[in-house]
């Protein structure tokens, strides 16, 4: 969530900062929208929130939607309101709500989008390439990255289908591919362990957590990118790339993620990963510049 923020306030251009919220019970088992006064709902590891209000404030996921309506309201309501993701509250208490295509919603103040915003442009991929080119300078074209999620409310990713992807990576390494690989969160320590052990191989890398994240700079250095389909911030990060992404489908039970896939695949931005890498061309994707775009244009209309 704080990286769709951060991409999409980047790609605005002005100054911005992070706040992170942590509302305390009772509250919230109380409406989003009816909080009578969200500040002193914070927990003592939250951010503090304190005038000037800003010109625009954007915010992602639930939880952030009292205190975008609560920075709102106390700029006497010249701060620009910007939700992204479905709120599954009344879009008209905001004035720009951002969600994914593939939840459907609409609306006068919708503009959605294909996926969610983030920070890979060009410019972050040509920094993260200079960053990152001396460390993995010992395993050669052709690099495949691999973005590894896990299981999740809509998506299943057992120790089998671990077991089945250690062995897909493993017959790619002996083609000759150097493999860069990432989890998540959710990937799970058993399904961890098993990629571990099977990318123990002079021409593997999977990080392990510690020290900078490599992972714009495996996106940058990449001919090719895996990305498992339960995540859909990893997939559009890849489609960002110009890079050919190949899908590794998970078992899904929410059709919703379809949709995006199915999107990028249209888009030829995607298709579906059947064991070998396969190469083709498209325009990246950035719908972080388009929607950063239009809030400029509504910033300067105000």
């Amino acid at each position: 969530m704080l990286n769709q923020c951060k991409g999409l306030a980047e790609a605005i251009g002005l100054p911005h900062e992070n706040k992170t919220v942590h509302p305390r019970f009772p509250w919230t088992w109380a409406p989003v929208s009816s909080w009578p006064a969200p500040f002193l709902a914070l927990s003592t590891d939250s951010s503090s929130f304190e005038p000037p209000w800003p010109k625009i404030v954007i915010g992602c996921g639930w939880r952030a939607i009292p205190y975008v309506i609560e920075v709102k309201r106390r700029s006497g309501g010249k701060t620009f309101a910007v939700q992204l993701q479905d709120p599954k509250v009344s879009t008209e208490i905001f004035d720009l709500v951002v969600p994914p295509e593939h939840d459907g919603l609409t609306g006068a103040n919708v503009t959605s989008i294909i996926g969610s915003p983030n920070s890979v442009t060009s410019a972050s991929l040509a920094r993260a390439e200079k960053q990152w080119r001396s460390f993995f300078q010992s395993f050669r074209n052709p690099r495949i990255a691999v973005l590894i999620g896990g299981t999740s409310k809509s998506h299943r990713f057992n120790e089998d289908d671990a077991l089945a992807l250690s062995a897909q990576l493993l017959t790619l390494s002996g083609k000759g591919y150097s493999i860069l690989a990432t989890t998540s969160r959710r990937t799970g320590k058993a399904q961890t362990e098993i990629l571990r052990q099977t990318l123990k191989l002079p021409n593997a890398f999977l990080w392990n957590g510690e020290g900078d994240n490599p992972y714009l700079g495996m996106l940058a250095l990449a001919d090719a990118i895996l990305v498992t389909s339960d995540s859909t911030n990893m997939m559009v990060e890849a489609a960002g790339t110009g890079k050919p992404v190949h899908i590794v489908p998970l078992k899904c039970t929410n059709e919703k993620f379809t949709k995006l896939t199915d999107r990028l695949k249209e888009r030829n931005i995607a298709r579906d990963f059947i064991g070998e890498i396969q190469n083709w061309t498209y325009q990246p994707l950035n719908e972080t510049a388009r929607i950063a775009e239009l809030i400029r244009r509504k910033l300067s209309q105000s």
